[in-house]
């Protein structure tokens, strides 16, 4: 049986995370930006509403559009912009090559059972956490977080759990370029205080958050590992404050979680 946990190193080319001009395609850049323009976003858009959302003049948003509405990916009435369902083929291709959300899902499910909670996994794109699978169990719409939402990694478990295993230098460059944004007077926004938590949470290997997010919003997270124990997601059980404490969480979402967590990296090997 194939070895599904399959690790790509970095290519010598992108290693340092600069490309040459000779190898950025600046065009393709443009229109995958202005697809993710749609994101957070109302049905509708206008040229100048998109233009602004990507912050690149008109004439060239209309060209990505008028491309991207070729191919069929964008739709128009020539004055409103708004995304096709073809879109759903770029994440789908996504989710038939990789095992992960799928090896995944019978135990999101398990932990959600035992827990009474949402169970989810994510994994860490760019500087945010992107939710790749969840349990069917429903919650208050406050805290349903649907497949593909994307969150701040530095005020979230599963974001902490992933950023407290990144490499030091990678860590260091994350810190660099994200502004920690404050959401309520409990978000940690000072970088010494979050080094010092993500130190903790890479000791403890999971995470408690109370609130940082949003309020009255308690989640605990622990890491996936392939089978060479590299961490490729991370898992994460959410609640309203009401329902759980801290200390509840990790005494009764924690052990079922490890259980799902071991059994998924099992199942990773073949």
């Amino acid at each position: 049986m194939l070895n599904r946990s399959v690790e790509f190193p970095v290519h010598p080319a992108i290693a340092g995370g600069e490309l040459s001009e000779k190898n950025y395609i600046a065009a393709l850049a443009r229109g995958l930006s202005v697809l993710r323009a749609f994101a957070h976003q109302r049905d509708l858009l206008t040229l100048a509403e998109i233009s602004k959302l990507v912050d690149l003049p008109r004439a060239t948003v209309r060209r990505c559009l008028l491309t991207l509405h070729a191919l069929g990916y964008i739709d128009t009435n020539g004055k409103y912009f708004r995304l096709t369902p073809q879109v759903l083929t770029l994440s789908q291709a996504y989710f038939s090559s990789n095992p992960l959300p799928h090896i995944a899902q019978p135990h999101l499910e398990q932990v959600s059972e035992a827990v009474g909670e949402s169970c989810s996994l994510s994994v860490l794109t760019g500087d945010e956490v992107v939710y790749i699978a969840r349990s069917s169990r429903k919650r208050p719409a406050s805290i349903h977080r649907d497949i593909g939402v994307n969150l701040p990694a530095y005020c979230t478990s599963m974001g902490r759990v992933l950023l407290a295993h990144l490499a030091p230098t990678d860590l260091d460059d994350y810190l660099a370029r994200t502004s920690l944004k404050r959401f309520n007077a409990r978000t940690v926004t000072d970088v010494g205080q979050l080094r010092k938590i993500l130190t903790q949470v890479r000791s403890d290997d999971f995470c408690v958050i109370d609130g940082e997010l949003e309020h009255d919003l308690k989640a605990i997270a622990i890491p996936v590992r392939s089978a060479s124990g590299l961490v490729v997601g991370a898992l994460n059980v959410s609640s309203e404050g009401t329902r759980f404490t801290g200390k509840q969480l990790q005494t009764q979402a924690l052990p079922p979680m490890r259980v799902a967590s071991a059994k998924i990296r099992a199942a990773l090997v073949g």
